[in-house]
């Protein structure tokens, strides 16, 4: 069985990126990671990759200021890459309409909580995790899903959960949840690996 190719979207740090490569290497899993693009050119995923020989690409708002232009540039740049599997981990971005019609059911993305709850538009980052503390919610957790046209609302994979304490504050939160999504994320992988989970149409 030939080795799943996987490129990896980012915006920030990359641990989510850490875990894959991680995995990859120390399970010795049937995959690689072929690229990692990130929109943000201080992104400290780039320099992970760069570490790991893993070729990198920035497609911001620096280097394409038209948005028609940097859609063009991320398809074409994918494309190229040719994954079997597009990870969305921390990718701060709405991916074009042309990018997800091109790799339906290909592409996935975790979010930090759990799916319907605290998500769609706007909520990312800490704002998923003030919204769960203001809610009073005593769950909280990380989702799986494959990404479709709108925003979190395609089918939900697998999602684990974390309980919140009394005094839980969204900084806390985030580091509880942040650590389940680097286990779910390369649990995730190994179920598309194994055929579980299957991708495409």
């Amino acid at each position: 069985m030939p080795r799943l190719k996987i490129v990896v979207l980012v915006s920030g740090g990359g641990s989510n990126f850490q875990a894959i490569l991680d995995a990859i290497q120390g399970q010795n899993l049937e995959a690689e990671v072929v690229g990692l693009i990130s929109n943000r050119k201080e992104a400290f995923a780039l320099e992970r990759a760069r570490k790991f020989g893993v070729e990198s690409f920035y497609i911001g708002k620096g280097n394409y200021p038209d948005i028609q232009d940097r859609d063009q540039a991320l398809l074409q740049t994918l494309e190229a890459l040719a994954p079997d599997l597009i990870i969305l981990a921390g990718y701060l971005a709405i991916l074009p309409p042309e990018v997800i019609a091109r790799f339906k059911r290909r592409i996935i993305n975790i979010h930090p909580s759990l799916i319907p709850n605290h998500c769609g538009p706007g909520y990312y980052g800490i704002k998923v995790h003030e919204s769960v503390i203001l809610s009073g919610d005593a769950m909280s957790g990380a989702t799986t899903h494959f990404v479709d046209e709108g925003v979190d609302t395609g089918e939900v994979i697998f999602q684990e959960t974390v309980a919140l304490s009394e005094d839980e504050t969204p900084l806390t939160l985030s580091n509880k949840v942040l650590s389940i999504e680097h286990k779910l994320l390369v649990y995730t992988l190994k179920a598309i690996i194994s055929g579980d989970v299957r991708l495409g149409a």
